[in-house]
């Protein structure tokens, strides 16, 4: 992939109960600001998704927001965590959005709504809809068991091997952007 100038981030919207989990997303959030890479992301100013927009907005980063209609209300959105806020007519589009603006995507610990975004980024670079590096920030070792989950699919002959190596796996801030800049994987075409 190279040079990785913006990067979707998905998230859980709530505040988990162990505090380490916002103490690694804002590590992420500085990161991504040192580097200079936009920050795209849901929208919201809840949980995991607005501790890392509001990090890399106070270390002077650039961050997106794409926001659908229906959570364009005071309680959900903060024009202070975006350089940008885009109101989106829906979730489709709201994803559309994000998909087009980001080079690269990590799916941070969350709930089903980060694993439907995360399995729907994941389905689409093995469709070859995009040749994007996806990645899960294993932050506490949190997507272990999925990770064993999708190794059992693989061994089943569900999820080729190459599908299942680009899922790029990352412990810690600084790893999960060097991943994501080295990753140059493209995967075979699945519809030929």
């Amino acid at each position: 992939m190279g040079t990785i100038s913006s990067i979707c981030v998905f998230s859980g919207s709530t505040i988990p109960h162990d505090s380490s989990f916002v103490d690694k997303t804002i590590e992420l959030g500085r990161v991504i600001a040192s580097e200079g890479i936009k920050l795209v992301y849901g929208g919201g100013n809840r949980g995991l998704m607005g501790v890392l927009a509001s990090t890399v907005r106070e270390n002077a980063g650039h961050v997106i927001g794409v926001l659908p209609r229906m959570m364009d209300i005071p309680e959900v959105r903060t024009k202070d965590n975006e350089s940008e806020l885009i109101i989106a007519s829906g979730m489709h589009e709201r994803k559309s959005i994000m998909y087009n603006r980001a080079d690269a995507f990590i799916a941070l610990p969350g709930g089903i709504g980060t694993l439907e975004e995360l399995f729907e980024s994941y389905t689409w670079k093995q469709l070859g809809l995009h040749q994007k590096p996806v990645l899960l920030f294993n932050m506490n070792g949190f997507y272990d068991k999925l990770l064993e989950f999708l190794d059992e699919c693989t061994e089943a002959g569900f999820i080729s091997t190459e599908v299942r190596a680009s899922l790029l796996v990352a412990d810690t801030a600084r790893d999960a952007i060097s991943l994501l800049a080295k990753d140059r994987r493209i995967l075979p075409d699945k519809l030929r």
